[in-house]
């Protein structure tokens, strides 16, 4: 009977801690989104981007006080295909916390972001998802900048 018992709270701890089929799918998307990002691959990245999506950024204006800041997918992805060769980024996802419902997702990812192999700034990228016929896309993305207190959020 004791082993019995144990045996259904290791599988039940075990069962609770597994992806689902459809947060594998999601966390594929966002790992398709970065590889496109770190190769600056943008037909790449536009696999994963639904062509509505909508992109921010939080973080402080010049009077230090919060602010919601509009970015467009064309400016985004051009500016990121015109970076020098030369300029080495890399943004370290350090989580990943994923809910799905239905053909809806969130991510919640933790981050660090690299120049140069040098830390730049840290924050938290929040992802909004849609599953279309073709996959997960990319309807959401904000993120939030900061330079110190990069203790991740969970």
């Amino acid at each position: 009977m004791r082993y019995s018992i144990l045996l259904f709270c290791t599988l039940a701890f075990f069962t609770s801690h597994a992806q689902s089929e459809p947060e594998k799918e999601v966390r594929a998307a966002i790992e398709h989104f970065f590889e496109g990002f770190h190769q600056r691959d943008t037909a790449k990245m536009r696999k994963v981007l639904h062509q509505d999506i909508h992109m921010q950024r939080i973080g402080k204006n010049q009077e230090s006080s919060p602010a919601l800041v509009n970015e467009s997918i064309e400016d985004f992805l051009s500016s990121l295909a015109n970076l020098p060769d030369t300029l080495q980024i890399e943004e370290r996802l350090l989580a990943y916390h994923i809910q799905t419902d239905g053909d809806m997702a969130h991510a919640w990812t933790p981050y660090e972001f690299y120049l140069q192999g040098e830390f730049h700034h840290c924050g938290v990228n929040s992802f909004q998802l849609f599953r279309d016929p073709e996959g997960w896309k990319i309807i959401y993305l904000v993120d939030t900048r900061r330079v110190k207190d990069c203790t991740p959020a969970e």
